[in-house]
């Protein structure tokens, strides 16, 4: 009994070091985003600023255009994660269902994709958009950001097509529906929740993207708010600390928010993903 107790305690205490290691990044974004240019200079920093200040956010937001940067990184978001969805629901739906060599291999190769690095594929996707001529163009970026996603997308929605009861499907078949209507009127509803959780999972994603949009976007009226976040490091590496930390701390907000409201339904389809019918 005192073993388990102990091993339970350890266990208790691993959990709660691992939750502070990775609080401590956000904590201190937060307490410098409110900290005056004094303190940021200290030699002696300490977690609640003595003065705290919003001229910080003030400063952010007359230095850079963070509204319109936002405004950017919603719709290459949105935009990614509804086209996404609409792309992976289908193939999802046809990967769980005919389990042949073809959808197999389908599965696979979906897998072995996301070990791809992002520098490995940003030349051919470069090349593709200059000749389809949307570089620098948000239509660009999202049609970069839908191809990064669809990988995930597929495995997490074939995981909650599998849940579905075939029964359902073949009833549906039996009243007189064809495939489509099947997967429109029965199967559908009932992967709602994986839907939304797979949608806010690339758009947490794509809202989080640096590199493609770097990369693809010249213009500062279209650039991400990653991007523009940058901008806030001057020519010779030395960072805006005060301002800096609040506009990251804005630009936080909206992921740790979605993934708060969905992190039971991704537990849910990744756990659904990995169990075999």
């Amino acid at each position: 009994m005192r073993t388990r107790t102990g091993a339970r305690i350890g266990q208790y205490a691993a959990l709660l070091a691992y939750l502070l290691f990775l609080a401590f990044p956000f904590l201190w974004l937060l307490s410098t985003a409110f900290k005056p240019p004094r303190e940021l200079g200290s030699l002696h920093p300490t977690w609640i600023p003595d003065h705290p200040t919003l001229a910080n956010f003030r400063q952010a937001f007359d230095e850079q255009p963070l509204l319109q940067a936002a405004l950017n990184s919603l719709l290459a978001a949105a935009g990614a994660a509804v086209v996404a969805i609409l792309i992976a629901t289908p193939m999802a739906y046809v990967m769980a269902r005919h389990r042949t060599r073809l959808a197999r291999a389908a599965t696979g190769w979906v897998v072995v994709s996301q070990a791809f690095p992002f520098v490995l594929v940003i030349i051919p996707l470069f090349l593709v958009l200059k000749n389809l001529r949307l570089i620098n163009s948000l239509a660009g970026l999202v049609l970069v950001y839908v191809v990064w996603a669809l990988p995930f997308a597929l495995w997490m929605l074939t995981g909650y097509v599998r849940a579905v009861p075939t029964e359902l499907e073949e009833a549906a078949a039996v009243d007189g529906a064809g495939r489509l209507r099947t997967l429109v009127s029965v199967t559908a509803p009932l992967l709602a929740p994986g839907i939304v959780a797979t949608a806010l999972f690339a758009f947490i994603t794509a809202w989080n993207e640096f590199f493609f949009a770097l990369v693809l976007l010249k213009s500062p009226e279209k650039q991400t708010l990653p991007v523009i976040l940058t901008h806030f490091i001057g020519a010779e590496g030395v960072a805006d600390l005060g301002p800096l930390a609040a506009a990251a701390f804005l630009a936080t907000l909206p992921s740790l928010v979605v993934f708060a409201v969905i992190q039971r339904r991704i537990t849910g389809g990744m756990l659904a993903g990995a169990v075999k019918s």
